[in-house]
């Protein structure tokens, strides 16, 4: 287990969380509950047919006693979540239609959060993204100021951390997005014991090239000075401007942003998702995440491709952002 995950679990030490698990008869989701609650890092709650869940578990030599199961089809306050439920979605939805709704595992769950039932929710063994997001969008909310979730990794190796994002939502960024994601994103890595240093990241420097793309990031540099004056951030920069210190007192010698950035704003989905997998696969680095910021609550996703020690490790994650 590298360093951040050590740091994640002496944070959590004597703080009683609850995290959910809409996936409860996944064998990886199983696995890594188990070892959770066992461990008394977190309590797991695994959601679906109880006598199922428990069947799924033994027939792979899993021991989910520590666990606390949960059936929506037979949940004590199930009425009461339907009336929460519409009324959160300010008559979109009718009651006939919330009970409906909420029976769906990833729903349910998320109302949990909500209802401060539990502090987060980890689902996407196999589900899509949008099965994950759009519930946590609808009940849950962004925060007051936020217009969007945004999803950030931090790229690990050995004692290095780095902050990259966006790197698993937005598409086609604005400057207001792009402002939101750093004021977020230096949020994410003050809670992973990184001291931010934003670098907002373009193919230009400073200047040295002029196109409606790295204005959009300049623009995105003064939004978030606006929102929050105490940050240290600086752009648009290169990535070796940002990163490599000869470089940058080559090519932005005044900037506060000397070479040391360790928080990287991208100015698309695309070029963040790029750049992340080139640090993990040419790099090296382990990339944690996705992990979505912005939300009043905390929820993440896994990939559908993820392990067990994925699901160990995004549960701890979740723990500490809630």
């Amino acid at each position: 287990m590298s360093n951040l995950f050590e740091q994640v679990k002496d944070q959590l030490a004597n703080v009683d969380k609850t995290i959910v698990f809409p996936e409860g008869r996944d064998e990886r989701i199983l696995t890594a509950a188990s070892q959770l609650g066992a461990a008394g890092i977190v309590t797991p709650v695994l959601l679906g047919d109880r006598e199922a869940i428990k069947q799924q578990a033994a027939s792979i030599g899993i021991d989910v006693s520590a666990c606390e199961l949960i059936d929506p089809h037979d949940f004590r306050e199930f009425d009461k979540m339907i009336d929460v439920f519409v009324e959160r979605r300010k008559g979109k939805v009718t009651a006939d239609e919330a009970r409906q709704i909420l029976l769906d595992e990833n729903y349910f769950g998320t109302m949990l959060v909500y209802m401060d039932k539990a502090d987060g929710l980890v689902s996407g063994a196999s589900h899509s993204t949008a099965d994950t997001v759009r519930p946590a969008l609808q009940i849950i909310k962004t925060k007051e100021g936020i217009q969007k979730t945004s999803g950030v990794f931090i790229m690990v190796r050995n004692d290095e951390k780095y902050v990259f994002a966006d790197c698993a939502i937005n598409m086609s960024p604005d400057s207001q997005d792009l402002s939101e994601i750093a004021v977020e994103s230096a949020n994410t890595a003050k809670l992973f014991g990184v001291d931010p240093r934003i670098a907002m990241l373009s193919f230009s420097t400073k200047g040295s090239a002029e196109s409606e793309e790295t204005e959009k990031v300049v623009n995105a540099l003064g939004l978030a000075k606006e929102k929050n004056p105490s940050l240290v951030i600086d752009g648009e920069f290169q990535f070796d401007a940002a990163f490599v210190p000869s470089v940058a007192a080559q090519k932005a010698p005044n900037s506060e942003i000397k070479g040391d950035a360790n928080v990287f704003i991208f100015p698309s989905l695309e070029a963040g998702n790029i750049g992340y997998k080139i640090a993990q696969r040419l790099g090296e680095f382990e990339a944690v995440g996705p992990i979505l910021q912005g939300l009043n609550k905390p929820v993440n996703d896994l990939s559908r491709g993820c392990s067990a020690e994925d699901v160990y490790n995004l549960a701890l994650i979740t723990a500490a952002q809630g």
